[in-house]
């Protein structure tokens, strides 16, 4: 189970990367697989504001449907508009192309918050 070792987590599965002046969020490979096929992604608008732990979006897969927190606070900058034609870039590569939004930041400090990831491998290896 591939672990980004530059990516802070949230328990619930969702993933935090510092890229230039932005935050790349998705989910988790982990949250992937105990979704199975994902067939659904709901992802916010560009300009809406996120508080650290509100919802964002929701996946559907042939299992389940879960909803989307975000890691830290900020607006949406970009999301990812080729999930809507293809959300199976999830499973095939959560933490690349299967990313879901962008935000610039409005509180900078809630980075230090997040799982690192070996905090967040205990997690995975509690559940």
């Amino acid at each position: 189970m591939k672990i980004d070792a530059d990516a802070r987590y949230l328990e619930s599965h969702e993933w935090a990367r510092k890229e230039d002046d932005v935050i790349v969020i998705g989910i988790t490979e982990f949250a992937q697989d105990e979704l199975g096929d994902i067939v659904y992604v709901e992802l916010p608008d560009v300009g809406d504001d996120l508080d650290k732990g509100s919802y964002f979006g929701a996946i559907e897969s042939v299992k389940a449907a879960s909803d989307v927190y975000a890691p830290m606070s900020g607006e949406v900058v970009e999301v990812n508009e080729e999930l809507e034609d293809a959300p199976e870039l999830i499973n095939e590569d959560a933490f690349g192309a299967g990313w879901m939004i962008k935000i610039k930041l409005t509180a900078p400090e809630e980075w230090d918050e997040l799982l690192d990831a070996d905090a967040y491998k205990k997690v995975i290896e509690e559940a």
